[in-house]
């Protein structure tokens, strides 16, 4: 797997050496600046090449082989996050990276029947490396998951309360971006959250929903 960008290149290097087999740079360096990599093996490769293997992506000149492998996790953790059918890379590495940061236990994506991993820790900015993240393809038969496993179904949607009524034992579900949740997931929750807008204004990106409703589940402030 090649991961490139030059955060997350950095970001593996720091946290994650052991699954770094090879750095891949496309640019010129000082000295200083391949201190860095310098117990790594480092090749460079042309802008051809680079544009190649990134698809002509934005490289910013830093490529990282690595072997990584996604792990099995139990559905388990105090506070769950589930997107249901969220397609866009940028937004699914957005949420994953909030997430991470600021305390989710654990984080399951549905409606996507294969999870591309290089794409999700390139726009995560390294988190989904240390997120536990569980692929799940149907969101009904996780909801009845959860409520078997005793935990308090909360839905993003208009026409909710600003506040949970629970902080234990949560799972927060986002729908997707343009349709938001699914009819059939909405009549099994327990609790809708909503955010209010100041002004008038259709809504915000999920991305951006995810980090304000992931902070009112998490934190007591």
């Amino acid at each position: 797997m090649i991961i490139y960008g030059k955060r997350v290149v950095e970001y593996i290097i720091q946290k994650h050496p052991e699954i770094v087999k090879e750095i891949l740079i496309a640019k010129k360096l000082s000295k200083n600046e391949l201190k860095k990599f310098r117990n790594f093996k480092v090749n460079f490769i042309d802008n051809k090449l680079a544009q190649k293997i990134s698809h002509n992506g934005n490289h910013q000149g830093f490529f990282a082989k690595i072997e990584f492998t996604p792990q099995e996790w139990d559905i388990q953790g105090d506070k769950i996050l589930v997107l249901d059918n969220i397609t866009d890379m940028g937004n699914l590495g957005a949420i994953t990276r909030s997430a991470y940061a600021l305390g989710i236990d654990l984080l399951i994506i549905t409606g996507i029947k294969e999870l591309k991993w290089d794409r999700l820790i390139r726009t995560s900015a390294g988190a989904a490396i240390d997120m536990k993240i569980i692929n799940f393809h149907n969101i009904l038969e996780l909801i009845n998951i959860l409520k078997t496993k005793k935990y308090f179904l909360i839905g993003a949607d208009l026409g909710g309360k600003c506040k949970p009524s629970k902080k234990e034992k949560i799972a927060l579900i986002m729908g997707n971006e343009g349709e938001g949740l699914n009819k059939k997931v909405k009549e099994k929750l327990n609790e809708i959250l909503t955010i209010e807008m100041k002004r008038e204004f259709d809504s915000l990106n999920v991305s951006v929903a995810a980090g304000i409703l992931i902070d009112r589940i998490v934190n007591e402030c």
